[in-house]
């Protein structure tokens, strides 16, 4: 199975495309940004896991196996960082 590649960060909503840097997740595939995951230290707000930089898939595969389309935003869930 392969990761859902989620296309925006889980605390400001900023666009985060499949095939380009920039992205943090944790185990359970939450999402988000560079600056959010600096913010949060790098500590997922949902689980308490470690945000790792997201692999970038490559255009070739990403034309077998799409990135995910749908948004997970919970901004209130990053308020307290």
């Amino acid at each position: 199975m392969a990761l859902e590649l989620r296309p925006g960060c889980e605390c400001c909503d900023r666009d985060l495309p499949a095939d380009a840097g920039g992205a943090f997740i944790c185990s359970f595939e939450c999402t988000f940004c560079a600056a959010c995951a600096q913010r949060l230290g790098h500590r997922c707000p949902n689980c308490g896991g470690e945000l790792l930089a997201r692999p970038r898939r490559p255009a070739a595969a990403l034309a077998r196996n799409p990135a995910s389309t749908t948004r997970v935003w919970r901004p209130a869930g990053c308020a307290g960082a």
